[in-house]
């Protein structure tokens, strides 16, 4: 079964809906049938086809006749649609005439005057007492065909919102029904209230009611009724239950009375008993409906929320990401995939790969895998891409994604840029080809190198002191006969001889290291000199084990460059960069320590809130080394993830206690701020860090008065929660906040105070003149780490600086 999911968001089921629009086509035909027998009974002078019904019934009026064909073809062709434009017109002309005929005999009854409408195609010599003028229409069917002729009108104008022609036509159907009931009811009274109409009217009606109600079953009220949720069934069954419940309640409680049983007022009793009952019933039956549709709400909240953070990991991701359904149709992508492509997430999204992409680009992305995904296999392949920015290596991978049956029923593909690794590979291979000689003589390990370092002769001695054979070592850089965390220092030593004027040849014994073909490393005594071959300078070298004189100097030194590296890595992936926001400019600064192993817990987000917000956070874990950087990582993400939530500087910062508290003999301190631009108010909340430096235009730089609460972690040792409190300061545009940590201004045997007196006078200096443009804050910045810590290679903290301007509101930027 086929589904489709309008404006509205509502699910329709198709074959509900053509069987809407063919009952509203039929209902439309066969009041024009009623409308036609009658007015073909005018014609002809025949009675009983006047009343267009058999038993000899009233008969309906010529102009009532006229009407109601009007307005039967009119909705035909309405709701048929894909009328050619002049059957369109016509359509609406007799919705015109019907309307008209309506309105003109209303008038007729509200003024008491005589428009000569009531005998213009025939002849009525009936007076009627709730028309008070022979062949006058009765004045509920004139108000009946006037609002059955706007809503016929508005269903031909589909500019118009589906509720224009439906609700008339529940109207319609409601005056209609009020004849039938009266019929039903056996109440000749409602003559008196000028709801009498020929009972062939009151039929057509009800008809043309609920076409013009079921015309556009998938909009407005109508499309309540026929979705394919919970709801649309229950409403019908509710509709129907209205419809008939009452009016059988209502006849059984009439019978009992004409047969005696009972008087009025038990009968009334009876009627309310009955609805009562009834309609409790309906109540209970409706509940569970009602319950499963709150769980369906939450489960799709919850769905909702997963989706959101689904789609914040894609953008965040420098990959491009996209999905696909089993058909090849974009369902999702990443904002790296509109860059890289070009085109705007609107245009991608329900389009199929090979018409919106260049062919070669979707082939690569997988459309012609589709059936591979489909049957559960995944997909990867290397190759080169022509994008907007340039030709790419990239590297694709495209794996399926499962339902709980393990059933695939879409596609995720994650095309990642290779093109630098792809570059040095073959600038490798290139290398590689240029060596082709062996060197035969020396008694030490010997190699010959160019001046990149790449090897182009070694002679057979290399095998004992290496366990590699020359044949293997030609093409290869020089560095690769040593570990790898000593390439860098190795080349340095090559690069600086070979840059030195005399070329005087040198022993190099400190610091270098060999690397077994088993993986082992030694530490090795060089010789370099250089020989002038042609064009080419070569690089004369000697290699000779000294292992037993470097052993233990050799671990070390492994362990520490190793750690190092992993460090280095570690706080620059995990410290990353804030965002440029064009409202807010910023400059920052970080120094890591000099000691060992140069990393530390040192970290700061600028977090974009919603309009004219941001937030601003700065932290420190105590502590230096790995563990510190980690712990930092950590919170830098944590609190990324909170503040991105919007909660007050005060929750976030409990938070994030509750996550250090977590963490074994860790304390950290942190501020959190909110800055809101349009307000020109700041909100922050102090974990135990130094304070902010506010700069504002009209005064000098001074601290930002704000309470200090315990550091994040305290309170998991003392067992005691200290509440950490927030507050609001005014800030006009213009001015500069200053966030730090204590790497700054602590220095033994000096006052922190004081220091800190220092750093807000050096920033007063600074952008007294110029507050908030970008270029001046970095050069603050740089004024700052210059003024407070003059050699920065003898700092033994890690130092981190960030300032921030406030320009002007967010809004107006």
């Amino acid at each position: 079964m086929t589904r489709r999911q309008p404006v509205e968001g509502l699910p329709f089921h198709e074959p509900t809906l053509a069987a809407a629009r063919t009952v509203a086509q039929g209902a439309s035909l066969l009041a024009a049938l009623i409308g036609a027998v009658g007015l073909s009974g005018w014609i002809l002078g025949v009675d009983v086809l006047k009343s267009a019904l058999p038993g000899g019934v009233p008969a309906m009026k010529p102009n009532t006749a006229v009407a109601l064909l009007s307005l039967g073809l009119s909705l035909f062709v309405v709701v048929r649609g894909s009328a050619a434009p002049k059957v369109m017109a016509g359509a609406r002309a007799a919705a015109v005439l019907a309307t008209s005929i309506g309105g003109l005999t209303l008038a007729e009854h509200v003024t008491g005057a005589g428009l000569g409408i009531d005998q213009l195609v025939f002849r009525d010599d009936t007076v009627l007492a709730a028309t008070g003028a022979p062949g006058r229409t009765a004045p509920s069917a004139a108000a009946a065909l006037t609002i059955a002729g706007v809503a016929a009108l508005c269903m031909s104008m589909r500019r118009l919102p589906a509720w224009t022609s439906q609700v008339p036509g529940l109207a319609v159907l409601c005056l209609g029904l009020l004849r039938l009931y009266g019929l039903a009811y056996d109440a000749p009274e409602l003559e008196r209230f000028g709801a009498y109409m020929a009972l062939p009217t009151a039929l057509a009606l009800v008809l043309l009611g609920a076409a013009a109600f079921l015309g556009r079953p998938d909009e407005g009220p109508a499309g309540l009724l026929m979705n394919a949720g919970t709801m649309g069934p229950l409403g019908r069954r509710l509709v129907v239950a209205n419809l008939v419940v009452p009016l059988l309640l209502g006849w059984a409680v009439l019978a009992g009375q004409d047969a005696g049983l009972y008087g009025g007022r038990l009968g009334t009793a009876l009627l309310v008993w009955g609805h009562a009952t009834v309609f409790t019933g309906l109540v209970f039956v409706t509940l569970p409906v009602g319950r499963r549709v709150e769980l369906a709400h939450a489960r799709a909240e919850w769905q909702v929320r997963q989706n959101e953070l689904l789609l914040a990991f894609m953008d965040h991701t420098p990959a491009m990401v996209f999905i696909t359904d089993l058909d090849g149709r974009f369902l999702a992508v990443n904002a790296r995939f509109e860059e890289s492509t070009g085109l705007p997430y609107e245009r991608i999204v329900e389009q199929r790969a090979p018409d919106l992409l260049p062919p070669a680009l979707a082939r690569h992305l997988g459309a012609d895998d589709l059936a591979t995904l489909a049957r559960g296999s995944a997909v990867q392949r290397e190759g080169r891409l022509l994008l907007p920015g340039g030709c790419r290596d990239v590297l694709t991978t495209l794996f399926p994604l499962t339902d709980p049956a393990d059933r695939p029923y879409a596609a995720c593909g994650v095309v990642i840029d290779i093109t630098e690794r792809v570059a040095a590979q073959r600038e490798v291979q290139r290398a590689h080809r240029r060596f082709h000689a062996l060197l035969e003589s020396a008694p030490d390990a010997t190699l010959i190198t160019d001046g990149d370092g790449i090897i182009v002769m070694a002679n057979a001695q290399v095998k004992g002191l290496f366990g590699r054979k020359p044949d293997d070592l030609v093409g290869t850089s020089v560095v690769d006969l040593v570990p790898g965390p000593r390439h860098r220092w190795h080349s340095a030593l090559l690069n600086t001889y070979l840059r030195r004027r005399d070329g005087r040849p040198i022993v190099l014994d400190r610091g270098l290291y060999g690397l077994h073909g088993d993986g082992g490393e030694f530490p090795v005594e060089v010789s370099i000199s250089t020989l002038q071959a042609e064009q080419e300078t070569l690089v004369f070298l000697t290699v000779r084990d000294i292992t037993e004189r470097r052993q233990a100097e050799a671990d070390r030194a492994q362990r520490y460059e190793h750690q190092r590296r992993i460090a280095y890595t570690l706080q620059h992936s995990l410290m990353g960069e804030p965002p440029h926001l064009p409202h807010l400019p910023s400059a920052h600064r970080y120094l890591a320590s000099v000691q060992d192993p140069g990393v530390g817990g040192d970290w700061f987000d600028i977090i974009p809130l919603d309009a004219g917000r941001t937030g601003i956070v700065i932290g420190d874990v105590m502590g230096r080394g790995l563990e510190a950087a980690a712990v930092m990582g950590q919170l830098r993400a944590a609190s990324h993830a909170l503040a991105r939530t919007g909660i007050t500087p005060s929750r976030l910062m409990t938070g994030l206690d509750a996550f250090v508290g977590d963490l074994a003999d860790q304390l950290v301190t942190c501020t959190y701020l909110v800055v809101d631009q349009d307000a020109r108010e700041v909100t922050l909340c102090s974990a135990g860090h130094m304070p902010v430096i506010a700069l504002t235009p009209d005064g000098p730089a001074h601290r930002l008065r704000a309470p200090v609460g315990v550091p994040l972690g305290v309170n998991g040792l003392s067992g005691t929660a200290v509440p950490f409190q927030e507050t609001t300061r005014s800030l006009p545009s213009g001015s500069t906040l200053a966030l730090y940590t204590d790497g700054l201004v602590e220095r033994p045997g000096a006052d922190i105070d004081a220091r800190i007196d220092i750093l807000a006078h050096t920033l007063d200096g600074a952008l007294k003149d110029d507050p908030g443009e970008p270029g001046a804050l970095d050069e603050a910045a740089s004024l700052l780490i210059g003024t407070l810590i003059p050699d920065t290679t003898l700092h033994d903290d890690d130092v981190t600086l960030l300032l921030v301007g406030l320009p002007a509101s967010a809004t107006a930027a």
